[in-house]
């Protein structure tokens, strides 16, 4: 597989501004400006919400009853499993018990 050559300049550029971003601050560095908060804006927030809203992507009837069917299945797996493990495990410890007070 052939190496990418790239940009030699922007990639001096990018590796400065992550070192710029990950430099710890000492007493010695300079603070970088802080940007101007904005003031929160209920409209702009509900226009944005709508806007997230109309991204989504609803799963439809048929992948949700497949979906619910499946985890069904694995919950009664999962039950089956658990029910014999307690099972072999009381014995155990019941037959362990037994042997304790015989002697």
């Amino acid at each position: 597989m052939a190496k990418k050559t790239g940009n030699l300049a922007a990639m001096k550029q990018r590796a400065a501004k992550a070192a710029a971003v990950t430099a710890p601050a000492g007493p010695g560095a300079a603070a970088a400006p802080a940007a101007p908060k904005k003031p929160f804006n209920p409209l702009q927030f509900a226009r944005e919400v709508r806007a997230e809203g109309r991204k989504i992507t609803w799963t439809s009837r048929k992948e949700t009853w497949i979906t619910s069917v499946m985890v069904l299945i694995m919950v009664i797996i999962a039950a089956i499993f658990f029910f014999g493990v307690d099972a072999l495990l009381s014995w155990g410890v019941g037959l362990l018990l037994k042997f304790a007070n015989a002697g």
